[in-house]
């Protein structure tokens, strides 16, 4: 089982105003300050989420094919997490909605982050 994820910036302090706002609607809370100047945040079920500065002391970049995924229990938490993250100037990588055949119910939302960073908010089954 998969439990933690971290990105990479480097504009730490707005990245951390950033998730500051944006995490709390996936159940996430600030867990402690990271010694490169970022922040672990966690929830309730022990998942973690960090964003860092990297450990070679170098730039960060976003990698090629990854991609961090949030999971809700409805489709509109996963649009309202897409919004907020607009909204705090995150980019749209692909709107709310359904992705591939109806019955499968994969409702998806993607974004990037500050630093392009790409994320996504998601809902699997029937609303």
């Amino acid at each position: 089982m998969l439990n933690y994820a971290t990105v990479g910036s480097n504009q730490l302090d707005a990245a951390k105003g950033f998730y500051d706002e944006l995490l709390p609607l996936a159940g996430m809370a600030p867990m402690f300050d990271h010694p490169s100047g970022g922040r672990l945040y966690s929830a309730p079920d022990g998942t973690l989420f960090g964003v860092l500065g990297p450990h070679d002391g170098g730039a960060a970049s976003v990698g090629s094919g990854t991609m961090v995924g949030f999971a809700f229990e409805t489709r509109a938490q996963a649009a309202d997490f897409h919004a907020k993250a607009l909204a705090l100037g995150g980019s749209c990588e692909g709107p709310p909605g359904l992705r591939g055949a109806q019955e499968i119910g994969a409702y998806f939302a993607y974004f990037r982050d500050l630093d392009g960073n790409k994320l996504c908010a998601y809902r699997w089954g029937p609303e």
